[in-house]
């Protein structure tokens, strides 16, 4: 198959950004050339993508305002962000990829793509009014990456939508000295809880690490930076930086204020041996295996959170990254999507709608 995968184009593609999508398009991406597939990724210019074919799409410097914060009020449509994805689309029909991979969540890519052989995963929740409205007119197939987002996609969409669970890269064993910090890693804005899980750490008696970009620039001065005095504050690093701290890192706290869809940090650290502790929510209790891969507390329990990141011990390192090789690793990931491309990807020759 020749696939074409669709970054959003609000920001471009960067080793060291929070941004789950564009690591999953990276990792699929290189997962589908390793198979023989063509792969081209579709991406804003600047980015970056070592190893794989990148074409770049010039877009205003005023389409980075549409950046999607979860729970914020849909924002009005941003002329930029339209001509950015129109250009992608041009690209598209004169490169004429057998299928797209679209992960952008922006309605624009959506509504311009319609009649494109395409399949859209949708990474977030239908959060933002635009892109549910845009969805619920699409006829094209749709996925989303865990069982709890397809449950709250399918709602909202009013019709089927695929599940496609994300998958991790295994980077490897490596044989470490536990210490007492507690690492925070992902983008820092309210929906994470960033300030909530630097709390609970601290009350356990475990350093804070923070790892990740801030998206909420109000929010981390007025909740998270007071409490970084007893923290350590990397900022953003990339996933194998991420990979080198967690085999070190006693755990792994996540505080998700929000109906995570996948956790793709917690299907990291778990891959790295690294016990997850977290609020029961979203897709968590899918990726986290309560007991083996570590403890899920009830939704806002701050206090029980702390019990937690205190109590907890006993953990196999190994019994947990070999879990997480059954069940979290690239290769099913990649399964997965190869089968439901090549299914739009036949729908779309059948029905004349290859891109042209």
């Amino acid at each position: 198959m020749d696939v074409a995968l669709v970054a959003s184009i609000v920001s471009p593609i960067r080793h060291a950004a929070a941004n789950g999508p564009h690591a999953i398009i990276g990792d699929l991406a290189r997962g589908l050339l390793a198979r023989g597939h063509r792969a081209t990724v579709y991406a804003a210019a600047g980015s970056e993508l070592p190893g794989v074919p990148l074409v770049e799409i010039e877009v205003a410097s005023t389409a980075a305002g549409s950046l999607i914060l979860p729970g914020s009020l849909d924002a009005p449509r941003n002329p930029a962000v339209y001509d950015g994805f129109d250009r992608l689309v041009v690209e598209l029909r004169r490169r004429r990829p057998d299928v797209i991979s679209q992960h952008a969540f922006d309605a624009e890519a959506v509504e311009l793509m319609e009649d494109l052989p395409v399949l859209h995963t949708l990474h977030l929740p239908p959060v933002v009014p635009s892109m549910v409205a845009a969805v619920q007119r699409s006829a094209a197939q749709l996925a989303s990456v865990s069982q709890s987002a397809v449950a709250q996609w399918r709602l909202a969409a009013g019709r089927e939508v695929v599940s496609l669970p994300n998958g991790v890269p295994d980077r490897g064993w490596v044989e470490a000295e536990v210490e007492p910090h507690a690492v925070i890693a992902g983008r820092i804005s309210p929906e994470k809880g960033t300030a909530i899980a630097i709390r609970a750490a601290s009350a356990a008696g475990l350093r804070p690490v923070v790892v990740g970009d801030i998206y909420d620039r109000d929010y981390y001065r007025r909740e998270v930076e007071p409490l970084l005095d007893d923290a350590t504050f990397l900022g953003p690093r990339s996933r194998r930086s991420l990979a080198v701290l967690l085999p070190h890192s006693a755990l792994l706290v996540l505080a998700a204020q929000w109906e995570e869809t996948f956790g793709l940090v917690a299907a990291e650290a778990q891959m790295a041996g690294c016990p997850v502790v977290a609020f029961r929510r979203g897709a968590l209790p899918e990726v986290v295996r309560h007991g083996l891969g570590g403890w899920l507390v009830e939704p806002d329990d701050e206090a029980g959170l702390a019990r937690a990141l205190h109590e907890l011990g006993g953990f196999d390192r190994r019994a947990i990254r070999a879990d997480a090789q059954r069940r979290l690793g690239l290769d099913g990931m990649i399964d997965r999507y190869e089968k439901a491309l090549a299914e739009v990807a036949a729908a779309g020759m059948a029905g004349s709608r290859r891109v042209a």
